[in-house]
């Protein structure tokens, strides 16, 4: 039996509806969430680029922002920053500040 070339296989796991991710919320099982420093930060976009959930939007505007309800916390973005302006925080500490701004209220 002859093996199939890499030109003879079928083309597998493409997806073909572009912005299906949109429809997944992965954001609620993160262990961790990205925290930018605005003073590191150039607006390069680099992140934004490598966000394999398109969680960083991008619409012209020089800005760094993240839709954390799609972020997964796998933390490309702060291995592929340049300036290393992106810190990984783990979810859990976010969590227990929002939880004592709440209280101090």
């Amino acid at each position: 039996m002859k093996l199939k070339g890499w030109k003879e296989l079928p083309i597998g796991g493409v997806v073909t509806e572009p912005g299906n991710s949109r429809e997944v919320e992965t954001g609620t099982w993160r262990i961790a969430r990205p925290i930018v420093n605005p003073e590191k930060c150039t607006d390069c976009l680099i992140c934004w680029v490598f966000c394999p959930d398109d969680s960083i939007p991008s619409n012209g505007k020089i800005r760094f922002e993240t839709e954390l309800y799609h972020c997964k916390g796998c933390g490309i973005c702060a291995v592929e920053c340049p300036y290393k302006a992106i810190e990984m925080v783990q979810e859990a500490d976010v969590i227990l500040e929002e939880l004592k701004l709440i209280d101090k209220k």
